[in-house]
């Protein structure tokens, strides 16, 4: 079961960490919330579970000054923690709980890659909810996930570096694909033309995809175009782009909702 996103971006909005953890993530109230004091650098900060899950945990942390703490401080505080919970997530919060970062760490041999997250309250949570929503947990799971698939699945949604490195390898593969005159696009003989409609196709599914991922399409259907190719296959072969995709491009996303065909 995928989480509620009205429901994890109403915890988020009003940070209710605890809450989208433990009631939308699938993950552990912590045995203790108790304020631990730390004395970083002549300050002192403070840091407190919001759950916790084989092994992994994260920390809210914030500080006698109100203030979130610089880039070293923050280096520094995530050494201490690890020091007691190598997997973590920490979550550094200003005095009034209206701004936050989210910090989790790389690490390569000895060398550490902070990656972070700015998140003011009540903004739009969309990106750090997909990020988030990679620590979903199901029941069917919690009996086998260990510590490492819970820091994969940090690392999946908080690695941006990463992540963004793959995405564009596997947009040349596709888009490479989509230019092959025999088994990709046909009946556009000039290249250019060619190059620019394999780019256009691309960035289309991917934005179609983001919605669905998101659960904005149909109700929550997050795998909208898997099921749209699946029933294309069982229609028969080579239907998915004749049939469904310029329909959905230039007529559902292409036109307002009076001028399209009513079949559409």
């Amino acid at each position: 079961m995928s989480i509620d996103f009205q429901q994890s971006r109403e915890f988020l909005q009003e940070f209710q960490f605890n809450d989208l953890f433990v009631y939308q993530l699938g993950w552990n109230n912590p045995e203790s919330q108790k304020l631990i004091e730390m004395s970083i650098e002549g300050e002192v900060y403070y840091r407190a579970k919001v759950a916790e899950l084989s092994g992994v945990a994260v920390f809210e942390i914030s500080s006698q000054s109100g203030e979130i703490p610089a880039t070293k401080v923050r280096e520094t505080i995530y050494k201490e923690i690890s020091e007691l919970v190598r997997e973590n997530l920490l979550i550094f919060l200003d005095k009034n709980r209206t701004q936050s970062l989210w910090y989790w760490v790389k690490r390569d041999g000895t060398k550490i890659y902070p990656r972070a997250h700015v998140y003011s309250k009540l903004e739009p949570c969309d990106l750090l909810l997909s990020k988030v929503s990679a620590l979903r947990v199901g029941i069917e799971e919690l009996k086998d996930v260990s510590v490492i698939d819970i820091a994969e699945r940090l690392q999946v949604g908080f690695d941006v570096e990463r992540v963004t490195k793959k995405f564009f390898e596997q947009f040349k593969l596709q888009h490479t694909a989509l230019l092959d005159i025999s088994s990709g696009i046909q009946g556009i003989d000039n290249e250019a033309d060619r190059r620019w409609y394999a780019s256009i196709v691309l960035n289309r599914l991917m934005f179609v995809y983001f919605l669905q991922r998101k659960g904005f399409i149909n109700s929550g259907e997050t795998l909208y175009l898997q099921n749209k190719l699946n029933e294309s296959q069982q229609r028969g072969t080579d239907l998915f782009y004749s049939q469904f995709l310029p329909a959905l491009f230039f007529e559902g996303f292409g036109k307002p909702q009076y001028e399209r065909d009513s079949n559409i």
